[in-house]
């Protein structure tokens, strides 16, 4: 089977896919940035060593939030820019999952759908930590449309803070317990229903028939999954798992075995089945549409902030958590070009000749064909 990666399979099957596919705009602009990242379509810039003469093509990168090869140095940096602003507290994880039977339905209405989780979970912690705690914790919620096999599941990671604000005081949760899962559950069930309700009344939900009156009946009626992780071993490991999930799409590279005969091989992990690795061999048209189901809306946020860490108030309430805390106020962020992050992230220098060690000098633009 030969190795392939997204933008290969896309290549390959994605003009037929799209003949016989009627795909929204989103889903096109992201198949076209694919398909062309890091090739002459995109253009890009010829570097000349000053010591021995070698020529070096680069070509520009699409950008695109859902390609696999355009997240790395973004995430790096966003890590770290969260890493200043941990403070030496426990920090939870807590997982707010949809039930299946919303997937048709959230995938006919993404934008309200994944709106409604934000709300729900965000108030769901806000509410708890005022009613139990009395304070003002602080959170990061980051969405995943996906499971493992590329299949819808929306659900929401949040990392929580062990503890809040409350009329100048710092006061910290009980150590490995933040609120009973069950208490989250209910009362994340009840609000996304209500919002979702609401939604409904005002006419903001396509594809909604009679059936609807019975789905919310049968919805109350179930049990919602809501999964709080133990406490994090201190801010190094909260910072590990940020670099994991937060800029996480739908499937990596390094997860794609190969194509062949119109078909795609891929590692997953089966997490009814003791979380064992396994392949999964699909058509290359159903991998196509398995993974154009996680193309979020345009301009659509998928990691949020809340409580003292929301953007309005998050420099002020972390001053004060800080000085509360005893913890020493972080420096100004130092700026830095692409090319020096790279190199202190990664310790690859491309200004450095790959043959003599020699300095690159940028000789001309590329900017692709007419």
């Amino acid at each position: 089977m030969a190795p392939a990666e997204v933008a290969d399979i896309f290549r390959t099957y994605g003009p037929s896919y799209r003949e016989t596919h009627k795909l929204p705009l989103t889903h096109l602009r992201t198949m076209h940035a694919i398909e062309t990242c890091r090739t002459a379509v995109l253009g890009g810039h010829v570097d000349e060593c000053e010591e021995c003469g070698h020529i070096k093509i680069s070509y520009n990168s699409c950008r695109n939030r859902h390609c696999p090869k355009c997240q790395f140095l973004k995430k790096e940096k966003w890590v770290e820019a969260r890493g200043k602003e941990l403070l030496p507290i426990e920090y939870f994880h807590v997982v707010f999952t949809l039930p299946d039977e919303l997937n048709p339905l959230a995938l006919r209405n993404r934008e309200v759908v994944y709106t409604i989780l934000f709300k729900a979970a965000s108030e769901t912690l806000t509410d708890l930590a005022k009613s139990r705690l009395g304070v003002k914790i602080g959170f990061i919620a980051v969405l995943h449309t996906w499971g493992q096999n590329l299949m819808d599941h929306p659900h929401l990671h949040c990392i929580v803070s062990g503890g809040g604000l409350c009329q100048g005081k710092w006061i910290s949760s009980k150590r490995r317990f933040l609120f009973p899962v069950r208490v989250m559950s209910r009362l994340f069930r009840g609000k996304f229903l209500a919002f979702l309700k609401k939604a409904y009344e005002e006419n903001e939900l396509h594809g909604v028939g009679e059936e609807f009156t019975s789905l919310l009946k049968n919805l109350y009626a179930k049990e919602w999954v809501v999964y709080a992780k133990p406490p994090f071993n201190g801010p190094e490991t909260v910072l590990g798992y940020l670099g994991r999930y937060t800029h996480r799409i739908a499937i990596t590279n390094h997860r794609i075995i190969g194509m062949e005969n119109g078909k795609v091989s891929f590692l997953w992990k089966d997490y009814a089945d003791g979380n064992k690795k396994k392949v999964m061999t699909l058509e290359a048209t159903e991998f196509i549409r398995r993974f154009l189901l996680h193309v979020l809306p345009d301009r659509f946020v998928k990691i949020r902030h809340f409580g003292f860490l929301s953007n309005r108030h998050r420099k002020e309430c972390l001053d004060a958590c800080r000085m509360l805390l005893g913890v020493k106020e972080v420096g100004p962020a130092v700026v830095e070009t692409w090319q020096e992050s790279l190199l202190r992230i990664t310790g690859i220098d491309v200004t450095r000749c790959p043959l003599c060690e020699g300095r690159m000098r940028r000789k001309e633009l590329y900017r692709g064909p007419p």
